[in-house]
């Protein structure tokens, strides 16, 4: 059987009015509330998660942006 309540004060209440025998075995499971959807919950933008690493790398080609990938991987330049 399955009853639902909340946490006050920390203990839990049920919403409803339930008779117990003492010692009765229980087992507590938390229900994760799913957020609210606003800008703080979506997390950091990716602006701000690389904010710390950019502008850091020295003595790169000029066109090092443009042919990424053939510094990288070798691949032709543009």
């Amino acid at each position: 059987m399955v009853y639902r309540g909340h946490i006050r004060d920390g203990r839990i209440e049920l919403d409803e009015q339930v008779r117990l025998p003492e010692g009765a075995p229980v087992e507590v499971t938390i229900t994760p509330q799913p957020p609210a959807v606003g800008e703080h919950e979506l997390g950091p933008t990716l602006y701000e998660r690389l904010k710390p690493v950019i502008g850091i790398a020295k003595g790169l080609p000029p066109d090092a942006s443009i042919n990424v990938d053939h510094y990288l991987y070798g691949h032709p330049k543009r």
